[in-house]
């Protein structure tokens, strides 16, 4: 955007070669209609800026116009319509960087070129005198302004200086000029075409007017700046937005570059760590060396000290060996007198042993008989008062009837008596049968059952082994496949949205895959204490969550996905110092990882609490650990290295066996599945073999006991029901019946020989009681006998143990003092070796194996630097080139936004400004505006209103307190035109340029407003004589008086014969 000069409140009278007299000495003029000759008064005239000269050829239907040389004050281009005023006007506002849109007389330049021509040609003096003169020392008093507009549109400047050299053909060095001289040929109030004047005319609206003024007084110019710079300051505030993020890559990239660099000092520094850390090896082997060796001799001393306890044990059990053998001796001597004993009552103990128990069997067969005979009786007596009722009867009947068929009738009854208990015996035995056979096939079938469901959870504890196998095979050649098939991919997946910029922070996981064991041993109890934490991930915020959780979605479509821990990442491991368990025997599941992210660290601490959980490795151990009085501190639980959980009240074993994720040996994990799967295939078959047995069992018995079903019913339903009848017909047949009296008899003989055999048994027993005697004393040496035999071999057992355990823990003193030799060489050798690495003993309180594992690293990281640096010139000038731009981006951030907190200050002190020159220019164009109403007897209001950006002008014809003020649309034409005058006559005396021109103003005025107003405006110029009018009119002007001042230039009439279309279009325009 060009720069345009403004003007102020206060004019400066150095700006232009301006009379002494300012606005009073104006207003004095204007306000003066009573002189005779004003334009006489004053000699001052112009002196840049003003327009000499212009020249015209081939411009709209004109071969040649000009030139015309214009005066310094006031030029009037009088002609009749087609002769070229309208052509001038739109030649000079072209000729200095105004478009062709704002003529009006075309919608672009190559409209402007003479039909059958080729170009048009523009030529413009300026002249350049006095103070405000652009670069006199090269362009001299005038500039000439060549333009050449081809019929293809194109414009060309030529600017020549007084000599008419050409100095410059850039329209660059034309706005200079033009900026300079404060031309502005957009500007209506510099300008005044006969189309905008004609719109002015016309215009009723109050937003126009107010867009008038705001574009007459360059405020709207001001304005479009003001936004302009706006816009700039909210791109600058997006720069410096973008130049952060770039200035964040210049510091990383230099930081880096910042590395590498110090990274060249750091090698010595590396090299001397490196012999410190291995002096301190030296020296640490030395002291773990002294460690071991302590309690070997702690245990040499333990052990020598504790011989003297097997001696005295050994000593005792000798002299019970000897006690009990002395006992043992004594009553083997008692025994063999009453030994001899028992051999002499042996014979005679064994007849009355046979006499006994035959009496014995009698007796008891005696006995069975008396109880049955016992039975009988009380059966019999009950029945005894029936039947003596019954005796006469019977003796009637007896002679009635004939004993041969009473008794075939009787062996009748009893065959078929006979015949029906064997078949009760046999359907008996039928039914037990039956529930045997029921049992059988029932016990079979929950057999069956239960190995079914054996059997089920076998085939998937088969194929889960299968999985785990296969996912071990595969996992051989990328351990990540350990965690599942679909891991790698989803790896993959989160990689590549990751580079895509989807995820602020990369989401860690499978948790499982980034930890390490530093005790292999320790694998299957840190993986049953962190179970689900395995195969998790984690995210810093949930618009990663949300990232993450679509792509396993796609990845684990049917299948369980892993677990999302969502929480924010922190560079550096938690604090657990205070809330941590620190045992000196056993370690935390925290110490016994080694875990690189932090991040990883932090969520199995917030998700796991494994600072304040123990590994003790042996379960005896962690149960005496946290089960006893004073359990460690700030320990929640403890695992042992089978996996089982132990808190302080209660203990879990673990259900799995193996670790499936932390195992560090995959080939034995592979072997051991292989196995276990040979087993389970086994136990399968085995299985099958014994399910076949069962149900070959389960039909057989099935089969067996259908048939008894089948047997016992023919039992029951036809043999038995018919032996019942025949059996009922027998006894509904009436026969007489004695009594039976032999069971009394029976009875009574029964009883005889149970009491003769009952005394001979007491006779045979009162015999043997003397016998008994000597056989219990005998039985009772021998007893002793034995348990002084077993007591003999219990010492003899004893004391052979502890000689054993005596010569073994000889042998374990022998073993461990040549252990203690061997270790004490070994540590002199290691002493030697250390005092040659570093003469003077270092106390060293790392371990070894930490030592070690540093000292790797180092070497590696040494390798690596020695491998990355490459030349150190070209480290250092990378280094200081990465240097130079951070500090430059970082100035230049620092100087944009120095810039935007000035912009924003001078910004805001021009915002004020800029409301207070609007409005001062609204103040003096009312009270120019009044003035020039009241040289008419005119009176008028001017209503500014900035907020909704109107003005309203009021004019009333007339005296100024006898009459109400009306709009300009109640005035007639005339009227309105002396009222825009007026209105423009006042935004001159606000405004400054050098030159002002105007098209037709008088078109709509009667003769009596155009006199007043050309008087008006003559007065003005007079007043302004360091400015240029320039007023083009059709009107003859020979009213105007003769001045010095005024210059008239007639234009021919046009030829009518020579273009007449476009001359035609000319005067319609």
């Amino acid at each position: 955007m060009s720069k345009r000069k403004s003007s102020s409140v206060s004019e400066n009278p150095n700006k232009r070669a301006k009379p002494v007299e300012d606005d009073e000495e104006e207003d004095e003029n204007i306000g003066d209609c009573d002189q005779v000759d004003p334009l006489l008064s004053n000699q001052v005239v112009s002196d840049a800026g003003i327009v000499e000269s212009i020249t015209l050829k081939n411009f709209m239907c004109h071969s040649l116009l000009g030139p015309f040389a214009f005066g310094p004050n006031v030029n009037f281009v009088v002609g009749n319509n087609g002769s070229g005023k309208s052509a001038v006007l739109t030649a000079l506002i072209v000729a200095l960087g105004g478009n062709a849109q704002a003529t009006n007389r075309g919608s672009s330049l190559k409209g402007f070129v003479k039909e059958g021509e080729s170009s048009a040609d523009v030529s413009i003096t300026l002249r350049n005198k006095g103070r405000d003169a652009y670069k006199p020392e090269v362009y001299g008093s005038a500039i000439t302004v060549d333009l050449r507009i081809t019929r293809d549109g194109l414009r060309t400047y030529k600017l020549r200086g007084k000599s008419g050299q050409i100095v410059s053909s850039k329209k660059e060095e034309l706005m200079s000029i033009l900026d300079n001289f404060n031309i502005q040929v957009n500007n209506p109030v510099s300008v005044l075409t006969q189309e905008m004047s004609k719109y002015f005319l016309h215009s009723k609206g109050e937003g126009d007017k107010y867009k008038f003024f705001m574009k007459a007084t360059q405020l709207e110019q001001m304005r479009e700046d003001f936004v302009y710079i706006k816009t700039t300051k909210h791109a600058t505030e997006d720069k410096v937005g973008q130049h952060s993020e770039c200035l964040k890559d210049l510091k990383r990239k230099y930081l880096e570059k910042e590395d590498r660099y110090k990274s060249l000092a750091s090698l010595d520094e590396m090299h001397t760590k490196l012999e410190e850390l291995q002096k301190q090896m030296a020296w640490a082997l030395v002291a773990e060396m002294e460690k071991e060796l302590e309690p070997v001799k702690e245990k040499l001393l333990s052990d020598k000290h504790s011989t003297r306890k097997f001696d005295e044990k050994v000593d005792e059990w000798k002299n019970k060996v000897e006690e009990a053998e002395k006992k043992y001796k004594h009553i083997q001597e008692q025994l063999e007198g009453i030994t001899q004993q028992v051999q002499e009552v042996q014979p005679k103990c064994a007849e009355l042993k046979a006499e006994a128990q035959r009496h014995n069997t009698l007796l008891k067969s005696s006995e069975v008989t008396v109880h049955r005979c016992k039975a009988n009786l009380r059966d019999l007596e009950k029945d005894k008062v029936q039947l003596s009722s019954r005796i006469n009867d019977l003796k009637l009947s007896i002679s009635q009837a004939t004993g041969a068929e009473s008794q075939a009738r009787t062996e009748s009854m009893k065959q078929i008596q006979d015949e029906l208990e064997h078949l009760e015996h046999q359907i008996s035995t039928l039914g037990q049968q039956i529930d045997q056979y029921q049992h059988a096939c029932s016990r079979a079938k929950e057999e069956q059952g239960k190995m079914r469901r054996e059997q089920e959870v076998l085939h998937r504890s088969i194929q889960a082994n299968k999985r785990n196998l296969q996912t071990m095979e595969s996992s051989r050649s990328n351990r990540l496949r350990r965690f599942g098939e679909h891991m790698p991919a989803l790896l993959n997946a989160i990689q590549e949205a990751h580079r895509r910029g989807q995820f602020r922070h990369k989401p860690r996981g499978p948790l499982g895959f980034l930890i390490s064991l530093r005790d292999p041993e320790t694998a299957l109890a840190i993986e049953v204490c962190l179970r689900g934490q395995l195969l998790a991930f984690t995210c810093d915020n949930y618009e990663d969550e949300k990232v993450l959780q679509g792509l396993m979605a796609r990845l684990f479509p049917g299948g369980r996905r892993p677990t999302i821990i969502t929480s924010q990442f922190i560079s550096h491991v938690h604090d657990t110092r205070r809330r941590g368990v620190n045992h000196p025997e056993y370690p935390s599941v925290l110490q016994a990882l080694e875990i690189e992210d932090p991040v990883v660290a932090n969520c199995l601490i917030d998700q796991r609490g494994i600072e304040s959980i123990l590994i003790i490795k042996n379960r005896t151990d962690a149960r005496r650990v946290m089960q006893g009085r004073n359990p460690p501190q700030n320990c929640t639980q403890a695992f042992s290295k089978d996996g089982d959980q132990i808190f302080n009240n209660r203990t879990y074993t673990a259900e799995q066996t193996r670790a499936n994720y932390l195992s560090g040996d995959v080939e034995e994990e592979i072997r051991h599945l292989q196995r276990e799967i040979e087993n389970q295939n086994a136990q399968a078959d085995r299985f099958k073999q014994q399910m076949k047995r069962l149900d070959d069992e389960i039909k057989q018995n099935e089969s067996l006991l259908r048939r008894a079903h089948i047997e016992q019913k023919t039992a029951k339903v036809d043999k038995a029901r018919k032996l019942q009848l025949e059996l009922t017909d027998l006894k509904n047949v009436e026969e007489p019946q004695s009594e039976d009296l032999r069971p009394l008899a029976s009875y009574e003989k029964a009883e005889q020989q149970y009491k003769q055999h009952k005394e001979q048994i007491n006779t045979v027993t009162e015999e043997a009681d003397s016998i008994k005697v000597i056989l219990l004393v005998w039985y009772k040496g021998l007893f002793l006998l034995s348990k002084s035999d077993q007591e003999v071999m219990k010492c003899k057992h004893h004391k052979k143990h502890y000689d054993d355990k005596r010569t073994a823990h000889l042998q374990n003193i022998k073993t461990l003092e040549a252990n203690l030799k061997g270790k004490e060489k070994e540590l002199e050798t290691s002493v030697a070796k250390a005092k040659e690495i570093c003469p003077e003993r270092l106390e060293v309180r790392r371990t070894a194996k930490s030592l070690d594992s540093e000292i790797n690293r180092l070497k590696v990281k040494i390798s690596t630097q020695r491998e990355q640096q490459g030349d150190r010139e070209e480290v250092v000038r990378q280094y200081h080139e990465a240097l130079e731009n951070y500090k430059n981006m970082a100035q230049q951030m620092k100087n944009l936004n120095s810039f935007i907190k000035s912009l924003d200050s001078v910004m805001n002190h021009r915002l004020q400004v800029y409301a207070d020159l609007r409005r001062f220019l609204s103040a003096r164009c009312k009270y120019y505006f009044d003035s020039m109403l009241a040289q008419r007897g005119y009176t008028g209001s001017m209503t500014f209103d900035h907020k909704n950006e109107t003005l309203s002008i009021s004019v009333q014809p007339g005296q100024g307190n006898k009459a109400d003020l009306s709009d300009m649309r109640s005035l007639s034409g005339g009227e309105r035109s002396f009222s825009t005058v007026c209105f423009v006559l006042s935004l001159w005396a606000i405004t400054e340029a050098p030159f002002r021109c105007l098209d037709e103003f008088d078109v709509y005025m009667d003769m009596v407003n155009r006199r007043i107003s050309m008087d008006m405006m003559l007065k003005v110029a007079a007043g302004q004589r360091y400015r240029q009018f320039i007023f083009l009119t059709p009107q003859s002007m020979g009213s105007l008086p003769m001045s010095k001042i005024i210059r008239i230039l007639r234009l021919n009439d046009p030829d009518r014969g020579q273009n007449s279309t476009q001359r035609s279009q000319d005067e319609d325009q």
